[in-house]
């Protein structure tokens, strides 16, 4: 399918699929997204564990592993990051996006390109407290059980891929979760929130980023 880079409207840039009209990040600003549904509605509350295992569904462009790696860069929170990613970016693209020139951080251009050039399938330390597991496989291929305690769901959107927002890839992500677990998406549509429903969790619609009114976050409920 045909792609190519656009920038969004706060600046920062994202790859938009042509043939679906589906960007990989909201085009009313793809940091702002980010920064807003997976950091603010899900990171800020887990800053004070020692110890945060993270999976993300989509690993994408990089960029929520990149605001998270630099979000916790003073805190003590040592954070272990599964990425998983059926179809990796190439090269060529990652070369044209810009968040390195959009984040006032001196690290941001190195982690970032740290992120992409670690190897896939084994734990890479990025810094002293971000340790990054790229897996290349579908997320209907996830196995974990009790493991995470924090899910960023990132899938493209239930309009070009509805099968990736039915209940049963929500039940591999309640049992991936530990109990009092969270996951954030910034899907707010009603077959999403039914479908987490379905399988246990507890979901709330929450505000949107910029562009959106809505987003869902989901809990584990402790047993």
């Amino acid at each position: 399918m045909k792609r190519k880079i656009i920038t969004t409207a706060d600046g920062s840039t994202t790859i938009q699929i042509e043939d679906w009209n589906e960007q990989y990040h909201s085009k009313h600003g793809a940091i702002q997204e980010a920064k807003h549904v997976f950091l603010e509605m899900g990171l800020q509350p887990f800053l004070a564990t020692e110890k945060l295992s993270i999976l993300e569904i989509g690993f994408g462009t990089g960029l929520n592993a990149l605001l998270t790696a630099l979000e916790v860069i003073n805190h003590k929170t040592t954070v272990y990051y599964t990425g998983v990613e059926a179809f990796p970016v190439e090269e060529k693209e990652l070369s044209q996006l810009n968040y390195h020139k959009s984040l006032p951080f001196l690290e941001a251009e190195t982690i970032f390109k740290a992120l992409h050039h670690a190897a896939w399938e084994k734990p890479v330390e990025i810094t002293s407290n971000f340790t990054l597991h790229k897996q290349q496989l579908k997320f209907e291929a996830i196995l974990a059980k009790n493991t995470y305690q924090l899910i960023y769901f990132d899938a493209f959107g239930i309009r070009v891929q509805p099968h990736l927002w039915e209940a049963s890839i929500f039940k591999k992500m309640y049992d991936a979760l530990t109990n009092g677990g969270v996951l954030v998406t910034y899907a707010a549509n009603g077959k999403a929130k039914r479908a987490m429903k379905s399988v246990g969790f507890l979901v709330e619609k929450l505000p949107g980023p910029p562009g959106k009114r809505e987003m869902l976050r989901a809990t584990k409920q402790l047993l």
